[in-house]
């Protein structure tokens, strides 16, 4: 009997196979990605307003579950004790006799009723006392040291005399008073800190729509004070002084930035993600001329793209910081801008990418170390 024919059927059926196979898998992904977009601007939406409901929704739902777990095994335990030959739950067994147990040594302690202590609703006034130090003080309120000298314009070298008085926040992070023009969002990002937290805390007067009246104190939860800006580098203050060779890249690329590999490439995430929480200077991976510099409402944030004049572009998104403007050009290894968490950002990080003729490459393959 001669098998060819069969042979080459069956491989034909298994090309067919994994062919239909992959394209299910890619929309499969795609549909996912999508999916998770969906859900991600809805957790996003007005400032995040929708997070909380979330969370509380996912409490209920497992606590429902819980509970009809917990009705089932007592529903067995009763059936155990009502019919004979139905063996007993084990784990109700063991539970009764903890129980049990706990009865009898219940039996023998005094209840006793802790009132919970009422959280601050307001910045109050502290005399300094004789021994008090800036970590006891802390201590006594219950707020970081750097609470304290933050809002008192202390350095931690400074010495704390009897009678002096300091302003003790509610809680720790920063108190700032609203000027014409402040919104939540760029309160939080003054101060390095959540915009929710800012709502959730139950005694600032946000008005509806989130207005903040001018003259009104905010607490800002976990806020530090604003970082000082640092220069930019003088290579970027003039357009005449960019390096005029810059016009082309070498074809070897370089690492942006310093961190860990959040995200590798994929045919979903055309990228690397380089994760740095303390954040840090995002280099160019090669020579070219900056093409887009600015806002790019698809996610990206504040982004950079490079053309490198070799049929090469890099992209760099999430940026917290751009040093460079389209049309300027940039030689290897300049600093364009600095590492953020800006745009659909999940925390500091870069997105990197590199395409050739519009495709994108994965940049392991080209990066050198």
């Amino acid at each position: 009997m001669d098998f060819d024919p069969l042979h080459k059927e069956f491989l034909e059926f298994v090309k067919a196979f994994a062919s239909w196979l992959s394209a299910r898998l890619k929309k499969a992904g795609l549909n996912f990605e999508s999916s998770k977009n969906f859900a991600v601007d809805i957790l996003l939406a007005k400032r995040g307003a929708n997070t909380p409901a979330f969370v509380h929704a996912s409490i209920i739902l497992m606590a429902v579950g819980v509970l009809v777990s917990g009705g089932l095994l007592s529903s067995t335990s009763v059936i155990s004790g009502s019919y004979p030959g139905v063996p007993a739950n084990p784990l109700i067994a063991a539970q009764d006799e903890v129980l049990s147990e706990q009865n009898v040594i219940s039996s023998t302690i005094t209840p006793v009723t802790i009132i919970s202590e009422k959280p601050r609703d307001k910045i109050v006034d502290y005399e300094v006392k004789e021994g008090d130090t800036i970590s006891s003080i802390a201590q006594e309120f219950g707020v970081s040291e750097e609470t304290i000298l933050w809002e008192n314009s202390l350095s931690k070298n400074s010495t704390l005399k009897a009678g002096k008085n300091l302003k003790i926040l509610p809680v720790s992070g920063i108190a700032h008073t609203v000027v014409s023009g402040d919104t939540i969002y760029s309160v939080a990002k003054k101060y390095q800190a959540n915009a929710q937290g800012i709502l959730n805390f139950p005694f600032n007067d946000v008005g509806e729509d989130f207005q903040l009246a001018s003259g009104a104190v905010l607490i800002v939860p976990e806020g530090a004070p604003p970082a000082v800006p640092k220069p930019v580098p003088t290579q970027y203050l003039a357009r005449e002084n960019i390096p005029v060779e810059a016009d082309f890249g070498s074809g070897q690329f370089m690492w942006p930035a310093s961190g860990d590999l959040a995200q590798y490439f994929s045919w979903y995430h055309p990228a690397l993600d380089v994760s740095n929480l303390g954040g840090g200077p995002i280099r160019v991976s090669d020579s070219g001329t900056v093409v887009f510099s600015g806002w790019e409402s698809n996610g990206y944030g504040n982004t950079i793209v490079v053309n490198h004049g070799n049929a090469y572009t890099t992209r760099y998104a999430h940026m917290s910081a751009l040093y460079v403007s389209a049309g300027q050009k940039v030689s290897k290894g300049d600093v364009i801008g600095a590492m953020g968490s800006t745009g659909r950002s999940s925390g500091v990080h870069l997105h990197f990418e590199v395409r050739r003729d519009g495709t994108a490459l994965n940049p392991l393959s080209i990066l050198s170390r």
